[in-house]
């Protein structure tokens, strides 16, 4: 038996094949390779095209079957990790109607602010957990503002996830913990939020139907299976959004547990079995993956748009032909604090944490005679880990306080620079994981499909890269209080 994982990103389809009796991983690719487009036609605004991701995603797929390394007619089930947040509606043929509205899209603050403003005094917060904030049932009522007779044709919603799943199966569901996401989930009730959809005036019957995140989601229509050479056998068993996904690629299920990921966002994941939320909404929680109505288990998720999307803009703008290796390796040469330049990485729409403000990214005390493109880009890694230090406190703030956290040793984990801030700032031990998001999503798969025995089995084969002790801890802090200083320059501006 084979497992199959889809990861749906912002910059591109990863794929992965797991052989489930040795819970190693065969082969994964991604695709395009280079970074997906996002359309922003306003300030603020961030789409993508649906019917791209589904293109890409089967390219993704053949361009793994070409290796020669397995047996697509093996692969089993299937299990989808994707983009949070985002909002795909489609018609009755299963059509989109527009571009997706993605996770960093921007329009519908004022809309969620205006909708925490008139329902906080019927006690929203204590059972949605969250702000209606700029997610997706803010987005899907911009969506009846703005566009009625669009919407008015409008058959499902859904997240991204479930439009690949809707894609390969022909069915449209969703579950609990991605529904959350989009603030839909009354969790006091354990029900979809009949206060949000009322307020919203959205018809309950565009909401998808609900099963649980480890369920048979469909199976795989015979022309999809034909196309793409798998078995017409094979299901969809697993769907997760992107972290509550990486906190199960990492075996984190257990409250107190914390997961980590810096890829074009960065967040802290962090377990719990209690029902807690912020109260100026600056973090968020949802349901994980092993949440049900038997048992409490909610991540609360702290979200920073502009990270490894600033390392990647500082990289196409300065690298003048350097790739990634060679780029962290020139800004470890350059000392902790990069010589005095400051870069605050917020120019990817309104921050959560920062109350869903607009700070743009800056760069600050560039001296031309003493900084080359080096310092930049050390100083683009730190200013990255700072921001994760400012948000790791508001965690805290909420009774959060992780000994340990998890992180696969990807993107910018994957960078010594990188790696050092973040312990540093942090002052907390960093493991990493020779594991990734399409990874997860086929080891879920296999616990959705009931392959493995247990949990304990399915991760069997998860192992330790490294371990990232905190050091120079004075010196991080005295840096991060200088950072944080311009922050709260910017933020009265």
């Amino acid at each position: 038996m084979l497992l199959l994982g889809i990861d749906l990103g912002t910059s591109s389809i990863k794929v992965s094949v797991i052989d489930a009796q040795t819970n190693r991983r065969i082969v994964s690719t991604q695709y395009p390779d280079s970074e997906a487009a996002i359309i922003s036609e306003q300030q603020g605004w961030a789409e993508q095209d649906p019917n791209l991701w589904w293109e890409h995603t089967k390219l993704a797929i053949k361009k793994l079957n070409s290796t020669g390394l397995y047996n697509p007619k093996y692969i089993g089930a299937i299990g989808i990790a994707y983009q949070m947040h985002g909002l795909v509606i489609v018609d009755k043929d299963q059509r989109p109607l527009r571009n997706a509205i993605i996770w960093c899209d921007s329009r519908a603050v004022a809309i969620g602010d205006q909708a925490i403003s008139d329902l906080s005094a019927s006690g929203f917060l204590a059972s949605h957990l969250n702000s209606p904030g700029n997610f997706t049932a803010s987005k899907l009522a911009w969506v009846k503002h703005n566009e009625p007779e669009l919407y008015e044709r409008i058959h499902k919603f859904m997240l991204p996830g479930d439009f690949l799943s809707m894609c390969l199966t022909g069915e449209i569901n969703s579950n609990i913990s991605s529904i959350s996401e989009g603030i839909l989930w009354d969790f006091k009730n354990n029900r979809i939020s009949e206060t949000l959809l009322d307020y919203y005036g959205i018809d309950q019957d565009l909401v998808p139907d609900i099963l649980p995140v480890f369920s048979n989601y469909g199976l795989i229509k015979p022309e999809v299976a034909d196309e793409l050479n798998l078995s017409r056998d094979a299901f969809v068993s697993y769907k997760a959004g992107d972290q509550p996904n990486n906190a199960l690629s990492l075996n984190v299920f257990e409250p107190g547990e914390v997961a980590a990921t810096a890829g074009t966002s960065g967040v802290i994941y962090a377990v719990t079995d209690q029902l807690v939320y912020d109260q100026e909404s600056r973090v968020n929680t949802f349901a994980h993956v092993n949440h049900n109505s038997s048992q409490t288990s909610l991540g609360v998720l702290l979200c920073i748009n502009g990270t490894g999307i600033q390392n990647s803009w500082m990289k196409k703008i300065t690298a003048l032909g350097n790739d990634y290796v060679q780029i962290n390796q020139l800004a470890s040469n350059i000392a902790i604090g990069s010589d005095g330049i400051t870069v605050l990485p917020f120019g990817n729409g309104a921050e959560r944490m920062l109350k869903n403000r607009m700070v743009h990214a800056h760069i600050e005390n560039i001296d031309f005679v003493r900084h080359d493109e080096a310092h930049l880009w050390r100083a683009a890694q730190e200013g990255i880990a700072f921001s994760f230090r400012y948000g790791l406190d508001i965690l805290r703030q909420n009774g959060i306080e992780p000994k340990v956290i998890r992180a696969g040793h990807a993107n910018l984990f994957l960078s010594p620079v990188f790696q050092q801030s973040f312990a540093g700032v942090t002052q907390v031990e960093v493991e990493l994981y020779d594991n990734d998001g399409s990874v997860g999503a086929a080891l879920g798969a296999g616990i959705g499909a009931e392959i493995f025995a247990s949990r304990k089995e399915a991760f069997a084969g998860l192992e330790k890269h490294a371990i990232i002790e905190p050091s120079q801890i004075t010196l991080y802090d005295e840096l991060y209080e200088k950072w944080k200083d311009s922050l709260n320059r910017k933020l009265l501006n």
